[in-house]
């Protein structure tokens, strides 16, 4: 696992070991970051479900100003901040431990470009959106990018949010929702 470009292109990033932590295969990112390419400039990224922080890193090294991190696990937490110390990202993060739920109900700012990638079937995506769509802190015209392995459509959000595109790699869905503008 690399960092595709950027600034901290080629950089191999920690995993942890075990199970637990799925991260997104080299195609699947590519191909998320291809189509968010122009949108990380300077903007806020928040990266629910870290994992190894890899998706958050990626935002960083393409321009992203900051980043937020959150996971429940101990040890990811502690992979996601070696990470960023290895990328030179640690002044531009904040690494949170703790529920995603948790998180986004008393999270009082709003971000530019959300990755959410939670364990498969587990029905955290579903939870997600809808919590983050609901409290709306996605700014204007900001996306979220959703990944799952699931052959069941897409959660159907509320305006101003809407599907706007949908890829497959092989057996990996992504998906990315936007927020028009008021």
């Amino acid at each position: 696992m690399r960092v595709i470009t950027g600034t901290a292109r080629g950089r191999r990033l920690k995993e942890p070991v075990g199970l637990e932590t799925r991260p997104t295969a080299d195609r699947v990112k590519e191909g998320i970051f291809s189509s968010i390419q122009f949108e990380l400039e300077g903007r806020r990224v928040l990266d629910l479900f870290g994992g190894t922080g890899q998706m958050g890193i990626e935002a960083l090294s393409r321009g992203a100003a900051h980043a937020t991190f959150v996971d429940l696990r101990k040890e990811a937490v502690g992979i996601i901040r070696e990470n960023l110390s290895l990328t030179g990202f640690s002044d531009r993060a904040t690494v949170v431990q703790g529920d995603y739920l948790a998180f986004l109900t008393r999270c009082r700012e709003t971000f530019d470009v959300i990755f959410l990638d939670p364990p498969y079937d587990s029905g955290m995506l579903e939870k997600a959106l809808e919590t983050i769509t609901t409290i709306d802190i996605v700014s204007e015209n900001g996306i979220i990018v959703c990944e799952n392995g699931s052959t069941v459509g897409w959660p159907a959000v509320r305006a101003p949010y809407r599907l706007q595109k949908e890829y497959r790699y092989g057996k990996i869905r992504t998906a990315l929702y936007r927020r028009q503008a008021d």
